[in-house]
Order: structure tokens, then sequence, then C-alpha cells
């Protein structure tokens, strides 16, 4: 529970660096980063995988360059559903969550430390 809210937090942040660097991308302020945060999770795993086998055929013929298009499309449908989360022009829309990917992993990587885990004699591994 405690790695879903990291993560969570750290993607808002991640969305605040977005806002920032691009002018198209518009984040009204912190809270309404978390629901956006939400909302793009959301999206990612329920609309993205259907888009991804739909088109298939056009990202095997762009050598997966359409994989930037369907990024785009859900990071712009996720700002459909949050007040204040707005995505406008053509490099908010494509280079945005490029952005957000890149400063996630960054933030998940070196920020967010996972616990060691227990192993069956009690000895941390």
């Amino acid at each position: 529970m405690r790695g879903l809210v990291l993560t969570l937090l750290a993607t808002a942040l991640s969305l605040l660096v977005v806002d920032f660097v691009f002018a198209g991308v518009e984040i009204a302020n912190f809270p309404v980063a978390i629901a956006a945060a939400i909302s793009i999770g959301i999206v990612n795993a329920i609309v993205k995988p259907i888009l991804t086998i739909l088109s298939f055929p056009l990202t095997l013929l762009t050598l997966g360059g359409f994989l930037l298009v369907l990024n785009g499309i859900c990071f712009s449908l996720a700002s459909v559903f949050v007040q204040g989360f707005q995505v406008h022009g053509l490099l908010a829309f494509l280079l945005g969550p490029i952005l957000l990917s890149l400063t996630n992993a960054f933030l998940n990587r070196y920020l967010i430390t996972d616990t060691p885990s227990q192993g069956t004699d009690g000895e941390r591994s």
C-alpha cells in the first residue's frame, strides 16, 4: 500500500515537472496533479491495452512510432476526466508523456526506496 501511495506521489510530482516544462500542459495545483495521476493510471490500465491491440497494424507499419501518438492520446484522454488538468498543442501531446515517463522513472528509481524483504529465517536480505 505504501508503494502505491509513493508511486502516486511520484507521478503527481512528475506531472508538475511536465507542467513546468511544457506550456501546453496546465495543472492547477497539487491536488489536481494527484487526481490527474490517478486518471492517467486508470486510462493506462484500461484504455491503453485495448488501443494498443486495435492499432497493432499501424504500429507495425510505423515501426513502433505510432506508440508515441498512442501515449499522447492516453495522456490527453486522462486530462478530459480531471478538471484543472489540460493538454494543448502538438508538442505537449507528443513530448509530455515522454517527459512524464522519464521524470517518473527517475523519481521511482532514486527517491523511492523499497524496504528490504525478510527471508524465511527472519534475516533481512
